[in-house]
């Protein structure tokens, strides 16, 4: 390949009348050179999504977080007397956090619904391939987002002081 490649220069050196010593007034792609530009633009894109989409996760995950802190106030008497007739600590976390990732999983489910009829539609026009392990990591990404950013609203549940919470109008 270099000794072809080689060979093709030096006649496009004599045909472009290019003198000896100057640079070429050409370029030369083969089918690696092409391959490795597309290799670098789809990094290139890929790390765009990366960042895109973290921005979107981000987001998203403090609106649930958001929601979360306001189900909390406004459930504070049913936390107290929840904790006044024996819940745990604990069990006050897992229920605010099994409603953050349902709320979060539930999200997925919709979106996972809505990529697949439009992959469905994009099948229409073009081959297209979609691998088992992308939707079933988009969900447990949802969900994890859901258990990550309900934690503070869960932990500032458990942590209520009963009494105080049955004050509370």
């Amino acid at each position: 390949m270099e000794v072809a490649k080689d060979q093709i220069t030096d006649l496009l050196r004599v045909r472009r009348q290019v003198p000896f010593g100057k640079p070429n007034n050409f370029g030369m792609a083969t089918a690696d050179s092409i391959i490795e530009q597309f290799r670098a633009i789809t990094g290139g894109v890929a790390i765009a999504m990366v960042a895109i989409s973290s921005v979107g996760l981000m987001v998203g995950g403090i609106g649930v977080m958001n929601i979360m802190l306001v189900s909390v106030t406004e459930r504070t008497r049913e936390i107290g007397i929840r904790k006044a007739i024996g819940a745990r600590r604990r069990d006050i976390l897992w229920q605010f956090l099994i409603e953050a990732a349902t709320l979060t999983g539930m999200g997925g489910l919709i979106g996972l619904a809505i990529g697949w009829a439009l992959t469905l539609l994009v099948r229409l026009l073009l081959p297209s391939y979609v691998p088992l392990w992308a939707p079933v990591m988009g969900f447990v990404a949802s969900v994890a987002i859901g258990i990550v950013f309900g934690l503070w609203p869960a932990w500032k549940a458990a942590r209520l002081d009963p009494i105080e919470a049955l004050r509370y109008e």
